[in-house]
């Protein structure tokens, strides 16, 4: 089977219309016509390196504080973790958990082996490759779930005096390393593990 690319036509980026890969505008839309994107792999790296950074402090500071009779007690993702626990919402706590330091973490290793795979000069499994970019892009929006937490409850714990739940100063790079995460993966585009597809085993390589 033959590719778009090697049959000579390309994709708009924007309206998505096939058009010869020779023309340099899309006669649609009029954007440039490129066959993939220039410098991509460049654009990967540079949001996974910036999620990574932010996922530093946003295990490390507090993401929420429980106002108790005017005593703060504040959180990290771990902390909040242990206290649902402690309060047996099991469940919860396993939500929070795979969401929040599972997700995350195979989502760097995940993206990083396939930023590596489309750097090599040939892949012999790019429909495999292309199945794990799109499970990252598909999970990587339910790492949120922790902000949503502290939203929901900073807006139904609000007893006065009695118990309030601030949002912490971890919200912000936790938000962060989501967002950049997903730039990352939505920056590679997985067509190029079918540019660069080779039937023949790679020797000492198994992607």
């Amino acid at each position: 089977m033959r590719s778009a690319a090697e049959e000579g036509l390309a994709l708009c980026r924007y309206c998505r219309t096939v058009v010869p890969a020779d023309e340099p505008r899309c006669p649609v839309c009029h954007d440039r016509i490129v066959l993939r994107q220039p410098r991509q792999l460049q654009r990967v790296w540079a949001f996974w390196l910036v999620a990574l950074i932010a996922y530093v402090p946003a295990n490390l500071l507090p993401i929420m504080e429980t106002v108790t009779l005017g005593r703060g007690d504040p959180q990290t993702i771990i902390g909040g973790v242990f206290v649902l626990l402690e309060h047996h919402d099991y469940f919860i706590a396993g939500v929070v958990f795979v969401a929040s330091i599972i997700i995350p973490t195979a989502k760097f290793g995940a993206i990083g082996w396939l930023a590596i795979a489309a750097a090599r000069t040939r892949v012999r499994h790019p429909e495999g490759l292309h199945r794990v970019h799109r499970v990252v892009e598909l999970v990587g929006r339910w790492s949120m779930i922790d902000v949503f937490v502290v939203a929901v409850l900073v807006a139904l714990v609000q007893l006065g005096a009695v118990a309030q739940v601030r949002p912490g100063v971890g919200v912000l790079p936790f938000a962060l390393t989501v967002i950049f995460s997903m730039l990352s993966a939505g920056a590679l585009d997985p067509r190029v593990f079918w540019d660069k597809f080779d039937p023949e085993p790679l020797q000492g390589s198994a992607v």
